[in-house]
């Protein structure tokens, strides 16, 4: 399924905010004021975003924590990525100290798992945006490439195979590879 804008009228971020179709599945984004919908996630799509939150949300330290398709709005953007992932103290609460429906800011580490057809560039500008406003690290899991390419501010695009650790949010005690992450999608 490709990515395709909804046609309206332009309308801000807030009225996009209002409306009440944005978190139906699969979610909207508010990118560049266009109104665009995400792919559907797929099953390789579904395991490796479920393990990948599993892992790090079952991690003694409670360093951060993970949270799939969470919409991030911050600088003028509404975004969902695949997997949003937060340093403990930057989890937004509500008056009951209980964890905030929104969230009004940028992920420590964002990462996107690219669909079947979805253009990779739409995915790569969510990360490179999000690295912009303060994002440490940003991935795009290419299941069908079986690679891994890694963002992060002030160094150039690396792209991770095989057994190569991948770069992680500081203090977060985790090694990961590709080889690792693939392998989930073997049952």
């Amino acid at each position: 399924m490709t990515i395709t804008p909804i046609k309206q009228k332009h309308i801000t971020l807030e009225e996009f905010l209002q409306k009440d179709y944005i978190d139906e599945a699969p979610a909207y984004e508010y990118i560049n004021n266009e109104v665009i919908r995400k792919p559907m996630p797929q099953g390789k799509h579904s395991q490796i975003q479920y393990k990948i939150c599993e892992i790090i949300n079952q991690l003694k330290e409670r360093i951060a924590y993970a949270l799939p398709e969470l919409r991030c709005t911050f600088s003028n953007r509404s975004i969902v990525p695949d997997i949003a992932i937060f340093y403990w103290e930057r989890i937004p609460l509500d008056d009951e100290g209980e964890i905030a429906n929104q969230f009004n800011s940028y992920p420590d580490l964002t990462i996107e798992i690219l669909s079947p057809n979805q253009k990779p560039t739409k995915v790569i500008d969510n990360i490179l945006f999000c690295l912009e406003y303060g994002t440490q690290v940003g991935w795009l899991i290419d299941t069908d490439e079986k690679m891994i390419m890694v963002f992060q501010p002030e160094k150039a695009l690396k792209i991770y195979h095989d057994e190569e650790i991948l770069p992680i949010i500081n203090n977060l005690d985790l090694e990961l590879t590709p080889n690792q992450i693939f392998s989930w999608l073997k049952l």
